[in-house]
């Protein structure tokens, strides 16, 4: 803890009343004061903490105070949580507490609440996390004038994939891009989750926005189309682009669900509209891209059957590569936007548990 030392130069000045001219003496008194570093301390056991989308979390902060700082006064412990962007240029309230006032904001309403294993802990509790709940959160406490500050993150299990829609590659603002990552149950994917699929070895060539605004890919072999055969692999980086005009594909992420993807088993291949009306008489939903996805990566599907899905696409999820089914790697194989009246595919539903 540091310690600071602080010298103050007094001058004393004075008149001598034995004549009518003034003279000015001066003497010096030096004071030191000395204050022993803060008297308000927030820390976090963790700097990150994992889960799921579904589970619930507990995101650790406690603070640590000097009793006797605050001399006599009553001073009320204020703890506020906020949520940051991932530019880091402003917060977002997620919970305020002091005493017996509680305030819960937005989205995390019915979710938050302190932990209170004790008078020092000011650890938030969310349950049934959201895919939007990843990310980095910001625990402050304040008592009197002392404040003190820790940042915690929560990570999701999951899983990032390309997209781009029917219309082709790079078709999507930055704003399209986000609304079609939601729309197949997903959100757009972080840099540092696409950096972490990189490093699982995801390798793709086609330039994607990601939640800061950022453009970026991921290469693990290193190719001539993909930045040259002689450069390393990593995370290729765009920049930053204009939201409204430049258009390009989008990286998106999706975590654990609450049911099950499934290939349903019919007498005869379907148009797109006979599969979605199949899944629907099956008492479920044609699944989504992002379904699919989790389904493959953190289940272990595996199905060498071409299928609907509801973005109009066709694919099919192989975990153990074989001859006729990706036969050189696991992953989650595209066969394009066919015409949607052709009779050639079956179809992936979703049912949701209750």
């Amino acid at each position: 803890m540091k310690s600071l030392l602080l010298l103050v130069l007094i001058s004393v000045c004075w008149a001598d009343d034995r004549s009518n001219n003034y003279t000015m003496d001066h003497n010096f008194l030096f004071l030191i004061i000395a204050e022993n570093g803060p008297r308000l301390i927030v820390e976090a056991e963790q700097a990150k903490v994992f889960s799921r989308r579904g589970g619930n979390v507990t995101l650790p902060c406690k603070f640590y105070r000097d009793p006797t700082a605050f001399g006599s006064g009553i001073h009320k412990i204020r703890i506020k949580w906020t949520k940051l962007t991932s530019d880091y240029l402003k917060e977002v309230d997620v919970f305020v507490s002091m005493g017996y006032h509680k305030k819960t904001y937005g989205g995390y309403q019915g979710r938050v609440s302190l932990k209170g294993d004790s008078d020092n802990d000011a650890s938030l509790v969310i349950t049934d996390l959201t895919l939007e709940d990843y990310g980095r959160y910001k625990c402050e406490v304040i008592e009197g004038l002392e404040d003190d500050t820790s940042v915690v993150s929560l990570e999701l299990q999951g899983v990032v994939f390309p997209y781009f829609p029917r219309l082709g590659r790079y078709n999507l603002n930055f704003h399209e891009a986000q609304q079609a990552c939601l729309g197949q149950d997903a959100v757009i994917a972080s840099f540092d989750q696409l950096y972490d699929a990189w490093r699982a070895g995801l390798d793709w060539c086609n330039a994607g926005w990601l939640s800061d605004g950022s453009v970026q890919y991921p290469i693990t072999k290193p190719r001539e189309p993909c930045g040259g055969q002689n450069t390393v692999p990593g995370v290729r980086n765009y920049g930053f682009w204009d939201k409204d005009k430049s258009r390009y594909d989008v990286f998106c992420f999706t975590s654990n669900f609450n049911g099950r993807v499934y290939y349903l088993i019919h007498p005869t291949k379907l148009t797109y509209d006979e599969a979605v009306q199949a899944c629907l008489n099956d008492g479920a939903q044609i699944a989504k891209v992002g379904q699919i996805f989790a389904a493959w990566k953190l289940l272990g599907y595996d199905r060498c059957d071409a299928g609907w899905l509801a973005d109009g696409s066709v694919r099919y999820p192989i975990s153990r590569p074989r001859r006729r089914c990706s036969p050189t790697e696991a992953a989650v194989r595209f066969v394009g936007f066919p015409d949607k009246k052709h009779k050639l595919y079956g179809v992936y539903c979703f049912r949701a548990y209750n």
